[in-house]
């Protein structure tokens, strides 16, 4: 039963801008709109706001809008109106904490808003298939925005289109599609975000200027699950990131986009993936230094023969399959590390071998194709100073 059904939007009408309503425990009714300079806050646990299974929640069409220690749920179903807990439009210096977004199809969205804060908010979709949930959080158009230590569970992506500036910072995500979906944003900064079994960990796309560092991403599910994707980037900066349990951990499409440009792919743990780098179209000028790849069952494939593995810079990398030597103990092998593509040609060729990867058999044939090829193999890559021992930094 709901308290008073109308009174929270009328004490929104009638509160003078800048004021702060404090609620009680209770439900109210949702589908409310905020066109003022306002804040809602609850004032004790257990303010729920109901949307009632209609349309959005709450609506704000104003900057400076604060909403604080609220729960709201039971957003609409439809996917064409965008339903949802909280749509932000056209507003800048608002800011989203402390509240609960449950069984709402869209979890926040924000349009063409700027300078805004969300931090701390547990959001979640309805109970339907992956790709039937809405976005758990949805930036468009907005820029210079904080979004930080958020948990996203069980909704379908979080993504950041057009959107530029934006700190994305110790947010949690699991069982989504896209935990972080980039795609013609530029300057943004991801750093120390968790991000947990859902098909795709971060993938940006058309972007430009952007920094990934100290994110963890494991257990990228499925087939081709994906640690961290880049495909038509430039000016990247991937580093001390780790990528654990994926199917793919770091993907790289046609990268770096720009002529003359770099990404800097430094200082990640790359580990226990089954592939390590995939390579896929015309990938050079990446820099690819001192980063631990480890445990995983491949560590290069390339899928297409025009991505030029070999062109890039890779110096410094610690494998766990070198077989070189280190004599002079300098942590730089004595020969360089090299990598060629051997029997395993065949899936990475032949969608119908692949059903066999990893299994015995592949594993025998490249063993015998390294052992003595039968065909001429694939150079991929070489690493001139592999590092010969892992180096753990205490600080």
């Amino acid at each position: 039963m709901f308290l008073n059904a109308n009174a929270l939007q009328d004490a929104i009408d009638k509160a003078p801008e800048g004021s702060i309503l404090k609620l009680l425990a209770g439900v109210y009714k949702g589908s409310i709109v905020i066109k003022k300079p306002l804040t809602i806050i609850g004032k004790e646990g257990g303010v729920i706001i109901d949307g009632e299974g209609n349309g959005t929640v709450i609506t704000i069409n104003s900057s400076f809008v604060t909403l604080k220690n609220l729960k709201i749920i039971n957003s609409g179903e439809l996917t064409h109106t965008l339903d949802a807990g909280i749509l932000v439009k056209e507003s800048k210096q608002c800011e989203i904490s402390d509240c609960v977004i449950d069984d709402c199809l869209f979890g926040i969205d924000m349009q063409m808003v700027s300078n805004s804060l969300i931090e701390n908010n547990f959001i979640r979709s309805k109970d339907f298939d992956l790709g039937l949930r809405g976005d758990g959080l949805r930036l468009w158009y907005s820029h210079d925005n904080i979004v930080k230590k958020n948990r996203l569970i069980k909704s379908r992506d979080m993504v950041v289109w057009y959107s530029h500036g934006n700190i994305i910072e110790e947010n949690y995500g699991e069982y989504g599609r896209y935990s972080l979906h980039f795609m013609y944003a530029g300057k943004n900064i991801v750093k120390n975000n968790t991000y947990k079994y859902n098909s795709v960990g971060i993938f940006f796309m058309y972007s430009k200027d952007t920094i990934a560092t100290g994110n963890l991403v494991q257990s990228s599910l499925g087939a081709t699950g994906m640690g961290i994707g880049l495909k038509d980037v430039s000016n990247f900066t991937i580093k001390n990131n780790t990528v654990i349990y994926c199917a793919q951990g770091l993907y790289i499409d046609r990268s770096p986009f720009e002529p003359d440009t770099h990404n800097w792919i430094e200082n990640n743990s790359i580990l226990y993936n089954s592939e390590a780098l995939h390579f896929h179209s015309l990938s050079e000028n990446n820099i690819i230094k001192n980063n631990t790849i480890m445990g995983n069952i491949e560590d290069i494939v390339n899928d297409s023969r025009g991505s030029k593995t070999n062109e890039n810079e890779i110096e410094g990398n610690y494998w766990d399959n070198y077989t070189g030597f280190d004599r002079d103990n300098d942590n730089v092998g004595d020969t360089s590390h090299k990598v060629y593509q051997y029997a395993d040609q065949l899936w990475v060729y032949n969608p119908d071998v692949k059903f066999f990867y990893g299994s015995p058999v592949i594993s025998l044939l490249n063993f015998l194709a390294k052992l003595a090829p039968f065909s001429e193999p694939i150079f991929l890559l070489e690493d001139k100073k592999p590092k010969v021992r892992l180096e753990v930094n205490n600080g």
